[in-house]
C-alpha cells in the first residue's frame, strides 16, 4: 500500500535571503534551478506555493534561465481562505501586538524628534528607520503573502519552509510545521533513493 507523498509550502527567503539559500545556490535563479533538480527526483514529496508568493518569487529570478518545469514541480494553489478555519484567539493576538508595535513605533518618533538638536537630519532619519522597522515589522506576519503561506500550510497540512521569524512565530500558534531553508536541502535528500550501483561481472 503506497502512502500519501508528504506536502511542503514553500517561502521566497528558501531562495531569496542569502544568509540561507546557500544550500541550494549562489544567487536566488541558481538556488531555484538547484531546487527543481532536487524535485524531480523527490518522489514522496510534492511541492506548493501560493500564487501571491511565487509572483513575490519572480521579481528575483532571471526567468530565461529557469527549466520549462518549474510548474510542474512548484505547485501554485491559493489557499481556501474563506473556508479554513482560525481560532479566533489568534486575532485577538494579532490585534494586541500590532497596538503595541504602533505605540513603540510612536515612542521611537518622540525620541528621534527630541535628537534634531544635537544630530544631523540624515542620521536621525537613517536611525528612526532602523529602529521603526525592528518594532513594526520584525517578528510578526506583515503582507499577505505571509498570510497566504499560513493559511496554505494548515490547509494542506504541510511543512512551511520558510526563514522569516514572524511566521515561524505564527506557525506554532497554529500548529503549522515548519523547517529552516538551511535544512531543506538534507530533508529533500533523505527522501531521495541513491541510484542502485552498477552490476560488476566478474
Amino acid at each position: 500500500m503506497s502512502r500519501s507523498p508528504r506536502k511542503a509550502v514553500l517561502d521566497t527567503s528558501l531562495f531569496v535571503n542569502p544568509d540561507v539559500r546557500f544550500s541550494l545556490g549562489a544567487t536566488p535563479t541558481e538556488a531555484l534551478a538547484h531546487f527543481l533538480a532536487l524535485a524531480a527526483r523527490a518522489q514522496d514529496i510534492e511541492f506548493y506555493m501560493p500564487p501571491s508568493t511565487f509572483q513575490e518569487l519572480l521579481n528575483f529570478v532571471n526567468e530565461n534561465h529557469l527549466s520549462g518545469e518549474l510548474l510542474v514541480h512548484l505547485r501554485q494553489r491559493p489557499p481556501k481562505r474563506f473556508e479554513i478555519p482560525v481560532p479566533g484567539y489568534l486575532l485577538y493576538e494579532l490585534v494586541e501586538e500590532w497596538r503595541d508595535r504602533v505605540n513603540k513605533g510612536l515612542r521611537i518618533a518622540e525620541t528621534g524628534v527630541r535628537g534634531t538638536e544635537k544630530r544631523r537630519i540624515d542620521e536621525i532619519i537613517q536611525d528612526m528607520r532602523r529602529k521603526y522597522r525592528e518594532a513594526l515589522r520584525e517578528g510578526i506576519i506583515d503582507s499577505k503573502e505571509d498570510v497566504d503561506l499560513l493559511l496554505l500550510a494548515r490547509e494542506l497540512d504541510a511543512l512551511l519552509i520558510t526563514a522569516d521569524q514572524g511566521l515561524i512565530k505564527w506557525a506554532e500558534k497554529l500548529g503549522v510545521e515548519w523547517l529552516l531553508p538551511e535544512k531543506f536541502r538534507d530533508f529533500v535528500m533523505a527522501t531521495i533513493e541513491p541510484a542502485p550501483s552498477p552490476e560488476i561481472e566478474l
